[in-house]
């Protein structure tokens, strides 16, 4: 029993961090994708400071720490005179690494369209973005789903990372738990480990659902 009443002292401050975990994670869920969508058709455009725009921001994203770039964020930006709470910079560190990502995602997809169907929308008089609107985004959006479910997953675990720049996220509350607690490090982070699988869980469940969905042709 006692163990058991271990776990359930250290559960309600492990949840309030959870809450904020959960914050980060549906925040920089939103901005990564809307990211996602921006870098990669900036990359298919056909304006060439567009695409380099698009390409710069990919590879420095894609192409240093996610830990660095929280860094940089929270603690070099101030020196600009641009402060962020560290919610604010967490979210903007994740959303643009993982939306670096995910534009590659968006950029494939795209591309896997057939030419074909491209030609004979030009053949209709569609403008440019109803070619996209009309018949290259729906079709390629079946492409990119599996792929943003595998970068969900990917978020969950980064959240992690935002407790280093004082977030009081999952990570942070129970490593301020474990200070004051060192003999109960092993049930701390037992239960850290179950928490953030039970937030991962449901997006492992859609993203192999998807990827079911998409390997069958259906929807």
């Amino acid at each position: 029993m006692t163990a058991i009443n271990t776990y359930v002292e250290l559960l309600p401050s492990l949840l309030n961090g959870a809450k904020v975990t959960v914050q980060v994670l549906l925040l920089s869920m939103i901005f990564t994708y809307l990211i996602a969508f921006l870098a990669g058709l900036g990359k298919l455009s056909k304006f060439k400071m567009i695409r380099g725009i698009s390409t710069i921001y990919i590879e420095i994203f894609r192409g240093t720490s996610l830990l660095v770039q929280l860094f940089w964020i929270y603690f070099v930006l101030p020196f600009f005179g641009i402060e962020l709470s560290a919610l604010a910079a967490g979210v903007i560190a994740m959303s643009l690494c993982y939306g670096a990502y995910a534009s590659e995602i968006v950029r494939g997809a795209i591309l896997s369209i057939p030419k074909g169907q491209t030609e004979a929308a030009i053949a209709l008089n569609m403008t440019p973005f109803q070619r996209m609107r009309n018949i290259i985004l729906p079709q390629s959006l079946k492409i990119m789903l599996p792929g943003f479910g595998n970068i969900s997953i990917e978020l969950v675990k980064g959240t992690s990372l935002v407790s280093l720049i004082t977030l009081g996220d999952l990570t942070y509350q129970a490593l301020t738990i474990r200070n004051t607690n060192i003999g109960q490090t092993t049930e701390i982070f037992t239960s850290l480990l179950i928490i953030y699988f039970v937030i991962a869980l449901p997006l492992i469940i859609i993203a192999r659902w998807l990827e079911h969905r998409t390997s069958v042709g259906g929807v």
